[in-house]
């Protein structure tokens, strides 16, 4: 009990995710501005490549956790009736076509018309993927998962992953990051709202209880470890944000330090998630 590192996983699988697909929305933006050099366009595509390997990652230890790697083709089996079939089919659908365009891209054999549609598709797939996933999570019989907070909390993952991540592979391609200085204000909001989910649910856990358990001991250090994921993200985000404003890009090295601890408190705060596990049994007051 408390930190669901049981579940590594799927708190790997999950944050990876919807990082990526978050990611993957704000590159495509820039992608679709029209505003990039035809080198500058050519570094982005390769520098993409990082989401798909990412992509990759997330998908393998997702198969980890069904214990065997074939049985993830019974994920399947309820494809529209099913909301674990609905997550795993999205994702795969996100993956390979983004995938697709990606190396269609790289190879130059991506006509510019059909590129800008095809992006936009990927996009819209990348926030169905998004929205799939905490739906997994929604079941009546398991009354801490079964609320706005498991929502909210996994797209806030897109938020604030994902566009660390792509402002990271985005310099990675000697991008301008002074170009999209506003994008990061939609991060802090991001964080803001997290840390008023994370405040309101610890008062809300308190109501939760059976006659066997409460909910508040499955995280005895549930306020701890949510000030450690909002110090993390902070520091993360910090990493980005000061040198645009002192009127300077970004280097590298700052941008990865920040997208690992913002990855670093998603990880913790997933951790909670499922550390939160708990079933109905007789009763819920």
């Amino acid at each position: 009990m408390g930190s669901g590192i049981h579940e590594w996983p799927l708190m790997f699988f999950t944050v990876i995710g919807q990082s990526v697909a978050g990611a993957f929305v704000m590159m495509a933006a820039v992608l679709l501005s029209g505003k990039l050099s035809a080198d500058l366009n050519r570094r982005v595509h390769y520098s993409m490549f990082g989401l798909w390997l990412l992509m990759g990652i997330g998908f393998l230890l997702s198969t980890i956790h069904m214990g065997s790697p074939l049985r993830a083709f019974n994920a399947f089996n309820r494809l529209g009736a099913s909301s674990l079939s609905n997550e795993i089919a999205s994702g795969a659908l996100f993956f390979a076509l983004g995938g697709l365009y990606w190396l269609l891209a790289v190879l130059n054999k991506m006509p510019a018309a059909l590129g800008k549609l095809w992006l936009i598709v990927v996009m819209v797939l990348a926030a169905v993927f998004i929205v799939a996933i905490p739906r997994v999570y929604q079941i009546e019989t398991v009354p801490t998962w079964n609320n706005s907070y498991t929502i909210i909390n996994f797209v806030l993952t897109a938020f604030l992953g994902g566009p660390i991540l792509a402002a990271l592979l985005l310099r990675i391609a000697r991008f301008d990051l002074q170009c999209i200085r506003r994008v990061p204000a939609l991060s802090i909001v991001a964080l803001l709202v997290s840390v008023a989910v994370a405040i309101s649910q610890g008062f809300d856990l308190a109501s939760i209880e059976t006659p066997v358990q409460r909910a508040v001991d499955l995280v005895p250090d549930y306020g701890i470890l949510m000030d450690i994921k909002i110090v993390a993200i902070a520091m993360g985000l910090g990493c980005w944000i000061m040198p645009l404003v002192a009127r300077r890009n970004p280097s590298v090295l700052n941008m990865i330090i920040g997208f690992l601890f913002v990855f670093a408190g998603e990880i913790v705060g997933r951790g909670v998630f499922y550390g939160l596990h708990m079933t109905v049994g007789m009763a819920v007051n």
